[in-house]
């Protein structure tokens, strides 16, 4: 027996070790990501103006004009699009899923929703062209289609499997006795789904947003395939445009590493890491304090 015990005593300590020593390797990878697109990224402002890079919307290498605004606006345009439309969408289909659907369906519709998840983003960016670009071409009389809708569009459906997912769990996951005990007060159906439930998952919603951020912010082939990718700033939702992402794809590949261009984009790289660790520090707080409450 204390043979046993002293074996299983080393066991406990060689995992626990193992498992320390898995996160400070993950942390280094990390800070050694942030490290190096960082330091790239900061050595473009030795031959560029920071104030310039960041609120100029000239973009010209050839001749020394690194204004990155205009990418930063398509980024947030279309960001802001999906999440309008895929987070309005998004949140319905939740509580249809979660209150109101019968169990047949929800079994059915749920695999279908999470199929989606699985759909490579060149799918994605396919149909916006043959189909989305099309339609608001017809429909606007843009010459091209191109810009921040079609982008905004695509993206809106990219992030559904994210929301729908999370926000059903979160309602589902509430207790029985708030529905109950609101209509024992004699709510309607949807007065105890919408002032009820639907504040009570608040926390549970809005980091599903939040994520559905993460992943529009930082989608490259799907939005490089409809904006159109032209460095103007975007003037009306139909214009082309650009975003970091799909510069970044665009230019990389021709452009010599450590030269002001090449440095230029991994900073607009180092833009949306910030980004994202921004996102997943809220999402942290954000569960937080819905576990607090």
């Amino acid at each position: 027996m204390p043979r046993n015990r002293s074996l299983v005593y080393f066991n406990d300590r060689l995992v626990r070790y193992l498992f320390a020593a898995s996160a400070v390797l993950v942390s280094l990878v990390i800070l050694s990501i942030v490290w190096f697109v960082g330091s790239q990224g900061l050595a473009t402002f030795r031959d560029a103006s920071f104030i310039e890079f960041f609120t100029s919307s000239k973009w010209s290498p050839d001749s020394g004009h690194y204004g990155v605004l205009t990418f930063i606006a398509g980024s947030l345009g279309t960001t802001f699009i999906a999440v309008l439309l895929g987070g309005t969408l998004g949140l319905a289909g939740a509580v249809f899923l979660a209150k109101v659907a019968p169990e047949w369906m929800r079994n059915l519709m749920r695999p279908a929703t999470e199929l989606f998840a699985g759909i490579p983003s060149v799918v994605y960016g396919y149909v916006g062209i043959t189909v989305i670009v099309d339609l608001i071409r017809r429909t606007t009389g843009s010459p091209t289609g191109y810009g921040l809708l079609a982008g905004g569009l695509v993206l809106s459906i990219m992030i559904l499997p994210t929301v729908i997912s999370i926000s059903e769990d979160t309602l589902r996951a509430l207790p029985d006795t708030y529905e109950e005990a609101s209509l024992a007060l004699g709510a309607t159906r949807w007065q105890t789904i919408w002032r009820v439930l639907v504040p009570a998952a608040s926390p549970g919603i809005l980091t599903a947003v939040i994520l559905s951020i993460g992943r529009a912010i930082g989608e490259t082939m799907a939005v490089q395939m409809v904006i159109g990718n032209s460095p103007l700033f975007p003037k009306s939702l139909v214009n082309p445009t650009a975003t970091l992402t799909s510069n970044i794809v665009m230019e990389m590949g021709n452009t010599p590493f450590g030269s002001t261009w090449n440095n230029a984009l991994f900073m607009m790289s180092l833009l949306l890491l910030l980004i994202s660790l921004a996102l997943i520090v809220l999402v942290r707080f954000t569960v937080r304090k819905g576990a607090v409450q």
